[in-house]
């Protein structure tokens, strides 16, 4: 007979930034299983259902889940909003804790997928308007593998960025698509292209970090990390001013 689970070892990882979404269910520091969304840029109809196969297969009731880590952008306005919403749901009945994870930062511990993972890294997002959403990121120094955040998450030109790298740095994310031209012009390696999506088994390890040093969001308080205000909510005060 298997060990009962208990509600404080079981979290929920969720991850609706980019393209293509996924979910990850665990119980402490390892991740019981990940699943991805089965279409692209559907996470308001996939979610519910991925999230509720995984429980079910793994005999978690919603009740038991003492943690959920949501992806918290930058993305996709409506893919943040879809995942936010689902996180404050969940803890509706205030025994759940949230935990918000920085995209940039997910998508960066993809490196870690290369058998020489490189010493300076930068990811980058599409931001429209010819710019990209971008961090960047060098291996941490201690006993665990990932990658640390030296330059916070920004609204920027592509090209600019990527000129302030050093000559042997690498560029990964869905941005590069994007910005094909700029990409190139800065001499910087490309990671392939399987390590630009955003995973939710790396956000539930991210979340767990977080969760550990206490950083913990409120529901009423949690929103996405948009750097930059919805285009519909600019385009309104342009024709209301």
């Amino acid at each position: 007979m298997s060990e009962p689970i208990r509600k404080s070892d079981v979290a929920l990882a969720v991850e609706t930034s980019g393209r293509l979404g996924s979910i990850a269910l665990g119980r402490g520091d390892a991740v019981l299983e990940a699943a991805r969304f089965s279409t692209t840029r559907q996470h308001a109809v996939e979610l519910l259902p991925t999230a509720d196969m995984l429980c079910r297969k793994h005999k978690v009731k919603p009740r038991e889940i003492a943690e959920i880590y949501v992806s918290g952008g930058p993305g996709s306005f409506t893919g943040l909003r879809i995942g936010i919403t689902f996180a404050k749901t969940l803890a509706l009945d205030g025994r759940t804790r949230i935990v918000r994870v920085p995209t940039l930062d997910v998508i960066a511990q993809n490196a870690l997928l290369m058998d020489a993972p490189p010493a300076h890294l930068a990811v980058i997002l599409d931001a429209k308007r010819k710019h990209v959403y971008a961090a960047r990121f060098e291996p941490a120094d201690s006993a665990e593998r990932f990658y640390k955040r030296i330059v916070d998450p920004a609204e920027v030109d592509p090209a600019e960025f990527l000129a302030q790298m050093p000559p042997t740095g690498s560029v990964v994310g869905e941005g590069i698509a994007y910005h094909r031209e700029a990409v190139s012009g800065s001499g910087l390696s490309v990671l392939p292209e399987e390590c630009n999506q955003a995973r939710a088994e790396v956000v539930y390890r991210l979340g767990r970090q977080l969760a550990a040093a206490g950083l913990y969001h409120e529901p009423t308080n949690l929103v996405p990390i948009y750097i930059r205000r919805p285009e519909a909510e600019e385009v309104y005060e342009q024709r209301h001013l």
